[in-house]
């Protein structure tokens, strides 16, 4: 078990916490440069107060500032907020805030901007559950922000750190529109963080420049970071072998990394993900006539060769996965049913069903999308389970996407039958599970929320207990059988956990190897000249 999830997760926030000194670096080389940072992921936008994922929290939160951030020990440091104190009975968190902190256009940071940040959020981001305790913000004055919740929240202290609390200018961003479609999300977005937007092409490159006025003295180094889209990975593993790219975060080719690891220039390493918690898994569309049926869910489960996966598709790289919380977790429960390989089982389930063989050996078709840009974890496995359910009669036809915006489209839009897809479990349950399995999630139109339109009150009632319960043993048995419950039923089927790393050019100091990694501020990195 890790030190947050002993110290937060386990004991909960019963216990004041406060923060104590900004983050401490030894000195590095001299200021200045470009960061280029190598990716596949194509945002939509740039405001993570709406959107999750990789592909928006890596600019976003080098745009928006936060109150709190978190290092590679899974401990809270000050940001925004300077320092902060959680009530004894766990109901009520205070931040302090910076007095120096501004956005980009010269005004304040405020604690009616925080306020202002945490409703928003709560209102639009897909994470529905990170904020559900909180009954009210109070803002006593302009750098006093009163979090006041409705039962203890043991993820409330992580919920406040980068790519998941991002402070909006309340000033810019309170008029009226629509927060997921506000036309500042990708034209002009104001922060506070340490770089200001230059230009956003999308599908192209987010343009960043120094932000001079940033709360942090001395911060940051960089002159400017550039985050490079690539159209595919193999373009992306090629520009960043050949030193085009400064650093590439969130490599998950189990070829990519093997290569990578060859060459003497670069850093690579899985560093960086405590707090992400990647799970792969095939996602089913629950309003599918055929997918409906949970006998098929588990023929299509048991039909499918994990150990394949992980030791021959991904040489040995990955790791199997067998429920909906990360293996590395304290809340892992490994006593659920993993679906071996059984062909036999799977045959006699999809007969129950009352889906016989027709004479040309087929069952039924489905259709699969997914993730473009990931290769091995995504068309790899989509290719992979094609081959693997015609053992069983079920025709599949992979459908790609020609960049992200559209598969989140078809997905979060509930217009798919069989997706790959990766989850993050985002440290706590509460914050990167619970979002996934609640019937009151079930948002068409929102990538990452309930996507596969699961229902069932039993599973509902458990999370909600279990995101309020601060006693450790309690809270680890509710979340043990909930996930003896969704292996049983299979909203999706578990595939593998993603082997994430960092590339790095060994010229490049103080990399973002936090529990966040890239999700985080760039305020730390040099460039050796």
């Amino acid at each position: 078990m890790n030190a947050f999830s002993k110290s937060l997760i386990a004991a909960g926030v019963a216990t004041a916490i406060t923060g104590s000194a900004a983050l401490t670096l030894p000195a590095q080389a001299a200021s200045g440069g470009t960061l280029v940072v190598g990716t596949t992921q194509k945002p939509r936008h740039l405001n993570p107060a709406v959107q999750s994922g990789v592909a928006t929290a890596i600019p976003g939160t080098q745009i928006f500032a936060s109150p709190l951030r978190f290092d590679e020990n899974w401990k809270p440091q000050p940001y925004l907020a300077e320092s902060w104190k959680v009530s004894d009975d766990g109901k009520t968190v205070t931040l302090n805030l910076r007095k120096n902190a501004k956005f980009h256009d010269g005004k304040p940071v405020t604690s009616a901007d925080v306020a202002f940040s945490i409703a928003t959020v709560k209102a639009n981001h897909p994470f529905k559950t990170m904020f559900a305790p909180v009954d009210s913000v109070d803002t006593p004055d302009a750098h006093t922000v009163v979090i006041n919740l409705a039962n203890p929240h043991p993820a409330i202290l992580l919920s406040l750190s980068p790519a998941l609390l991002p402070v909006l200018p309340k000033h810019v961003y309170d008029d009226g529109q629509d927060a997921k479609s506000h036309p500042r999300n990708s034209k002009n977005p104001i922060g506070s963080g340490p770089f200001k937007l230059v230009e956003f092409k999308p599908g192209q490159h987010v343009i960043l420049e120094k932000n001079p006025d940033y709360f942090l003295e001395g911060k940051p180094y960089l002159d400017k970071v550039i985050i490079k889209n690539y159209k595919d990975a193999a373009s992306l593993v090629l520009a960043t072998d050949k030193g085009a790219v400064n650093m590439t975060p969130f490599i998950s080719g189990v070829r990519d990394i093997a290569r990578l690891k060859k060459n003497g220039n670069l850093v690579v390493t899985n560093k960086g993900y405590g707090g992400v918690g990647p799970v792969n898994w095939l996602a089913f569309n629950h309003k599918h006539e055929i997918l409906a049926k949970k006998e098929v869910r588990q023929a299509i489960s048991y039909a499918i060769d994990r150990k394949f996966v992980t030791k021959v598709l991904h040489a040995g790289q990955s790791t199997r996965a067998t429920g909906p919380i990360h293996n590395d977790s304290p809340f892992y429960n490994p006593n659920v049913n993993k679906y071996d390989l059984d062909l036999d089982k799977a045959n006699a389930l999809l007969d129950a069903a009352g889906y016989k063989k027709g004479a040309n050996g087929e069952r039924f078709s489905l259709t699969i999308d997914y993730i473009p840009g990931i290769g091995e974890m995504g068309k790899g496995l989509a290719e992979y389970i094609r081959s693997a359910l015609k053992k069983v009669g079920i025709k599949i036809v992979v459908r790609a996407a020609p960049d992200f915006p559209t598969w989140a489209k078809r997905v979060g839009g509930h217009k798919f039958e069989l997706s790959m897809d990766i989850l993050f479990n985002w440290g706590d349950p509460v914050i990167g599970v619970h979002r996934t399995y609640i019937s009151s999630n079930i948002r068409p139109g929102v990538i990452w929320s309930n996507t596969q339109s699961y229902t069932n009150k039993k599973v509902d009632d458990i999370l909600s207990q279990a995101g309020k319960e601060m006693d450790p043993a309690k809270r680890n048995a509710l979340y043990k059988t909930f996930q003896e419950i969704v292996t049983d039923e299979l909203p999706v089927a578990y595939i593998n956990l993603l082997p994430y790393h960092t590339a790095y050019q060994k010229t490049l100091q103080n990399p973002p190897l936090t529990i966040w990694g890239a999700m985080s501020p760039m305020d730390s990195i040099k460039l050796a000249k």
